[in-house]
């Protein structure tokens, strides 16, 4: 998928008052990705709002998403204040309830100012580019990689660590990496923020295997993302390099909990992120 093509992901079809429609790409996945569905249900609640930018989000994934059908997005304007204004998302399929969220939306203002500091880590430059991973790992480490690689695009990535990926990793309860939309995107704030949301969402519930010595790509296991929550600090660009702090403070019931924090180069914090995803051992086997 081009830059292009996800810009015409998110350009969601009027589909009567409060009303939107969209498509999934043609990429041969079996389920709808679902930063896809956060970020469409970002832009269809955005278009409700006037004056105000989203500072977060709270979603829950209901259904799997079938690539094939259409999603219809359903706002609800729960709440119009002076300073902040309430959507409720509900996408569709087929007239199912397949994911529901709920955003906030808060006029610019000024407050007291301060953030977590950026961990450290390798620059972008100095980290390998994943083609290249992919030919110096061996065995199952070249698999993992290759298969990050064949679902990810258009989102790009550079491991800070490569030793992640090898078969005797050491347990670690944290993972960093660097992030962005691989093709350059228009300069929209409001697009750059639904491209944000669109890769927040890749890789955080391999950071709660990470500690086990499992990756998704596990056959053993059954993965899926169960909710996911966002905040917005400061605007970023989704096209230039993003550090992806992760941390997993628990996994336990079959569910694992994971932590963002999304950082520019310049060390700004942009946005926190939280899921937790189900880590369910197949019975099947």
């Amino acid at each position: 998928m081009t830059a292009d093509e996800l810009v015409a992901l998110f350009d969601l079809s009027p589909a009567g008052e409060d009303r939107f429609t969209g498509h999934s790409p043609h990429n041969g996945w079996k389920r709808v990705y679902g930063g896809q569905v956060l970020a469409q249900a970002l832009v269809a609640a955005e278009r409700t709002v006037a004056g105000r930018d989203p500072h977060s989000l709270h979603a829950y994934f209901l259904l799997g998403g079938d690539p094939r059908e259409p999603i219809v997005f359903e706002v609800e304007r729960l709440r119009d204040g002076r300073s902040f204004a309430t959507r409720r998302v509900v996408a569709r399929q087929k007239g199912a309830a397949i994911f529901v969220m709920t955003a906030s939306f808060h006029e610019q203002e000024s407050g007291l100012d301060h953030a977590a500091p950026m961990p450290a880590a390798p620059p972008p430059d100095e980290c390998p580019d994943p083609l290249k991973a992919a030919e110096i790992l061996d065995g199952p480490a070249r698999f993992r990689m290759k298969g990050m690689l064949d679902t990810t695009w258009p989102i790009e990535f550079r491991p800070t660590d490569l030793g992640r990926y090898a078969p005797d990793a050491r347990p670690e309860t944290r993972q960093s990496f660097w992030t962005r939309i691989g093709e350059r995107l228009p300069d929209n704030p409001a697009l750059h923020r639904a491209a944000l949301v669109y890769l927040s969402d890749m890789t955080l519930l391999d950071a709660a295997l990470r500690p086990h010595g499992m990756t998704i790509y596990d056959h053993r296991l059954q993965v899926a993302s169960l909710d996911h929550a966002l905040w917005f600090h400061r605007p970023c660009r989704a096209d230039e390099w993003l550090l992806y702090a992760q941390d997993t403070p628990n996994a336990s019931g079959a569910t694992g909990l994971v932590r963002g924090l999304l950082y520019t180069q310049d060390g700004t914090l942009a946005a926190s992120v939280a899921q937790e995803g189900l880590l369910r051992r197949r019975r099947d086997l």
